[in-house]
């Protein structure tokens, strides 16, 4: 009987010699007629392009579900209190956790691994938003805006986590680092495009199907990204590295070992979004100024802004490779252009097609300030930084605007709009221009490995 054994020759394949028309054929290789199951599986699996595509699509709808939920949050909450500090609070729930919290989300993704966390953290994402839509048939009154506060506040922890996991993980469903930033600016354009429609679409299944349904949908499509990670994605985790024990998983150890140009760019980063960031926090105070104090004169703002989100991230997606090489090239042309579109607010009040072209202007600007960070923090740190690298980006954008937000409200309040917009322009133009003139000529060089602060000095 001939040798069954995968990869052996049969007693006549030995020999040399073939069979005759008369001499009975010898049985299959049993690898042969069966297959090998882990080849089968590695060959019905998708392409890493194609998973790349998979998860981006995955994400944007889950995106898109998330800012629907939020618009049917907010107007549930202004329904039933009619109170508009309950809105602020709102946002700052989803806001100012990641200020708080992605510093330990950084430590926690290069402790334990990117794909562990982010899968913890959708499902944290899935159940906070669960807990909203359930508040909507069991609770009334002021009970019922309590959950949904601590339903919001609770997808903001967990989106501190997802967030931060997430850049790291997308590095494992990338052969080639050159192509890391153009797929992770991606997800810039991903989420602004589902800021654009997913307000509308919050309205519009309230209008059909009701708060609860609207708050049911907007946590089923958490499950989107969490389903594809866990059963259609293969990275390649070999590549991840991961942070050892002790003091060197630390915050404080990522923050010494990026290297000088990588803590510039975030001390950058924090200044430039205090004084180029706060209209999230301001953007119903600042469409009753340009369009009026209906909710369609708000739907449109924010849609001319989402619009030159989309457009900033796309040019940056386009050119990430050489616009990440050039950190100070890229973060003072975003703060520069942000800061004369806020002047241009100022100056051109009381003509809503000016203010409406400089609402588009700011957000290009902020959204290539924002993503151009990420991208740099992850091009620019090592594989076993970038999980803390991602959380000190985070923190650098001051809680998603929500400090940015509280002091430009504080300053309105004293000196108006207009004169807010006036004086952070005026500051945002000299801090652009500054960083233009002083580190234009900055090169990052991503590195193989961990770098010291003199061979980063050698990239300046």
């Amino acid at each position: 009987m001939p040798d069954l054994a995968p990869g052996r020759e049969s007693d006549s394949e030995s020999a040399g010699t073939s069979s005759g028309p008369d001499q009975p054929r010898t049985q299959p290789d049993l690898a042969e007629r069966l297959g090998d199951p882990g080849r089968r599986r590695r060959e019905n699996r998708l392409s890493l392009a194609s998973q790349r595509q998979l998860y981006l699509l995955a994400s944007g709808m889950s995106t898109a579900g998330s800012f629907a939920g939020l618009t049917a949050k907010s107007w549930i909450l202004l329904h039933n209190s009619g109170n508009a500090l309950i809105l602020a609070l709102h946002f700052g729930c989803l806001a100012l956790p990641s200020l708080l919290l992605s510093g330990p989300a950084g430590v926690a993704t290069d402790r334990l691994g990117c794909e562990k966390v982010l899968i913890r953290a959708q499902w944290g994402l899935f159940g906070a938003a669960l807990l909203g839509a359930l508040a909507i048939p069991l609770l009334q009154g002021q009970l019922q805006v309590a959950m949904l506060l601590l339903s919001t506040l609770l997808v903001g922890v967990a989106s501190s986590y997802e967030l931060t996991a997430r850049n790291k993980y997308s590095a494992l469903l990338v052969e080639d680092p050159e192509h890391l930033g153009r797929y992770i600016a991606s997800f810039s354009v991903v989420f602004n495009v589902g800021k654009l429609i997913g307000p509308p679409l919050g309205g519009w299944l309230l209008a059909l199907g009701g708060a609860t349904t609207a708050l049911v949908l907007d946590a089923a499509t958490y499950l989107l990204p969490l389903a594809t990670v866990m059963g259609l994605l293969h990275p390649i985790r070999s590549a991840e590295q991961r942070s050892g024990p002790g003091r060197s998983a630390s915050l404080g150890t990522a923050w010494r070992e990026c290297g000088p140009v990588l803590r510039h760019v975030l001390r950058f980063t924090a200044i430039a979004t205090l004084v180029g960031f706060f209209h999230p926090g301001l953007a119903p105070l600042i469409a009753r100024q340009v369009l009026g104090p209906s909710p369609q004169a708000l739907g449109i703002f924010t849609s001319v802004l989402a619009a030159g989100s989309i457009c900033g991230g796309i040019t940056l997606q386009r050119n990430s490779a050489w616009l990440t090489a050039r950190p100070g090239l890229l973060l003072g042309s975003c703060t520069l252009l942000t800061a004369l579109a806020q002047l241009g607010m100022a100056t051109g009040a009381g003509h809503p097609a000016i203010e409406l072209a400089m609402t588009f202007l700011i957000g290009a600007g902020t959204a290539c300030l924002l993503a151009g960070t990420n991208l740099i923090g992850q091009v620019g740190a090592p594989m076993a930084l970038r999980g803390r690298m991602a959380g000190l980006g985070q923190i650098a954008f001051l809680g998603g605007g929500g400090l940015s937000g509280i002091a430009a409200a504080l300053i309105s309040a004293r000196i108006g709009l207009g004169g807010t917009f006036a004086l952070l322009g005026a500051i945002g133009s000299v801090l652009g221009l500054g960083e233009l003139v002083l580190q234009g000529r900055l090169r990052l060089v991503p590195p193989s490995s961990l770098k010291s602060d003199e061979s980063d000095e050698e990239a300046r």
